[in-house]
């Protein structure tokens, strides 16, 4: 049997890293932001904060919020043409808003890179 080689955050040294303006302490407020059933989300890990974290493939994804489990929040995204369920902690996931404006669609992209 061959070992796997490699962990979780391999080949993430872009994906992972934070700009010189982002970097220092964690937002409270984004650690302990709330969510509600059927709210759109993008998965944008912070790398400072390991718990929680969804695998880096699913990076910049959007989906939607369908459940809680502990602190974390169950998100149902959809993988090619799987539909997959994680478990991510708040800290890990920006709040698409309905309307559509500038802000929301800025964000979308930030989240991609």
């Amino acid at each position: 049997m061959v070992q796997r080689v490699g962990g979780f955050r391999r080949k993430t040294r872009s994906k992972l890293r934070k700009n010189e303006s982002q970097k220092g302490k964690i937002s409270i407020s984004r650690y302990f932001q709330s969510f509600k059933e059927g709210d759109a989300v993008i998965l944008k890990p912070e790398p400072a904060v390991q718990n929680g974290m969804p695998f880096p493939r699913f990076h910049g994804k959007s989906g939607i919020i369908i459940g809680k489990q502990g602190n974390c929040y169950k998100v149902s995204i959809k993988d090619g043409n799987m539909k997959k369920m994680l478990l991510v902690h708040p800290i890990h996931l920006l709040e698409v808003s309905r309307s559509g404006s500038r802000t929301s669609l800025h964000e979308i992209r930030e989240a991609k890179k």
